[in-house]
């Protein structure tokens, strides 16, 4: 659910399409893909494995879990990405903006190689601009929503967002301690996938 993270933790266009894709193929289709795409599912398997084990993530899921039990992560995945969308160090509003544009650009020039119910879903990102709107209360709520509406087992009035906004401050104390670490982390894989690729 974390899609804007996961979209600047790439380092070429074929890893954008990957990272996109992983939740969306079976496992042994990933190997169907031209080389650069499947270093982008490379990259998010290694992204979410990461992220599950990072002590600051463990954290984070305390504000989620006693609403929603084992769905907590998914509902973490979208606050990381409200913070990424904030974090300026990174990048300024209208490096956000053109990096929003970018992404949708590069996944539908490559069509060809999404499933149909992501491209279904590609159409409502990009009409919304679910990228650049996660830096939005409006659109976390909306995220988060989505993820109940989905979710089996859980009511679709769980207040989770009401969760998110009391617990915004220790939330970003959580990314703080996480993300530097996580982009280090993909800057190293990324370093292996490039020496596997000579």
């Amino acid at each position: 659910m974390n899609y804007l993270a996961h979209s600047f933790l790439t380092f070429s266009d074929g890893q954008i399409v990957g990272q996109f894709l992983e939740d969306f193929i079976r496992n042994r289709d990933r190997y169907s893909f031209p080389k650069d795409i499947q270093d982008g599912i490379t990259m998010h398997r290694a992204v979410d494995t990461f992220t599950d084990s990072h002590p600051a993530i463990h954290e984070a899921k305390k504000v989620f879990s006693p609403l929603v039990r084992l769905y907590a992560g998914a509902f973490v995945d979208v606050a990381m990405d409200y913070f990424v969308a904030t974090d300026f160090s990174l990048h300024s509003l209208a490096e956000w903006k053109a990096h929003s544009l970018r992404v949708y650009r590069v996944l539908n020039e490559n069509e060809e190689w999404l499933p149909e119910h992501f491209k279904k879903m590609l159409v409502k990102m990009e009409e919304d601009d679910w990228l650049y709107n996660y830096r939005e209360d409006w659109g976390i709520k909306f995220s988060m929503r989505n993820v109940l509406n989905k979710a089996k087992y859980l009511e679709p009035d769980i207040p989770v967002f009401e969760a998110f906004m009391k617990n915004k401050p220790f939330l970003q104390e959580c990314y703080n301690d996480f993300f530097p670490d996580l982009m280090a982390h993909a800057k190293s894989i990324n370093a292996e996938i490039q020496l596997d690729n000579k």
